[in-house]
């Protein structure tokens, strides 16, 4: 706590920023009087899964463009101990996707909480459904495909 504020943290990969996204930082807003979003750069997220499609510095323009966040940051560790301690944190908020994973911040006299995201939209559901949504205009093209153009016979391969 900072004279009487109480400082939170949040963070995330935030790619393909959605309505998910939007209500876990405004909860981690509601929970103290100063907040902090961490932003996963490239090389971390890809440490640990398939890299982002929206690169990193766009990603953190799009976290320091919301009125939520007082001070958006790269996030470059999943250990958050240090930051706990250079920033005073009081509070975490992050994904319930995450759960147990950051217990040990409760050592340091942080609360922990894990946000439920719940079903619904998620970057791995919108990445999902694009795919998906290509696959299927991909069949309905070569159904469509004309047997022949001006004269020309059209291989099928």
């Amino acid at each position: 706590m900072l004279k009487d504020r109480i400082i939170v943290y949040t963070s995330g990969t935030f790619d393909m920023f959605h309505y998910n996204h939007l209500r876990m930082i405004n909860y981690a807003r509601s929970l103290g009087d100063i907040l902090i979003v961490g932003v996963s750069t490239d090389e971390l997220v890809a440490s640990y899964k398939e890299p982002p499609i929206i690169s990193f510095d766009e990603r953190l323009q799009i976290i320091q463009a919301l009125k939520t966040p007082d001070i958006v940051i790269p996030q470059r560790t999943l250990d958050h101990t240090e930051i706990v301690k250079k920033l005073n944190i009081d509070a975490f908020v992050v994904g319930d996707d995450w759960y147990g994973k950051y217990d040990y911040l409760r050592e340091s006299g942080v609360e922990v909480f894990y946000f439920p995201y719940g079903s619904g939209v998620s970057s791995s559901s919108l990445k999902e459904t694009i795919y998906h949504s290509y696959e299927k205009t991909l069949q309905k093209e070569r159904r469509t495909k004309p047997d022949n153009i001006k004269g020309f016979k059209v291989n099928e391969e």
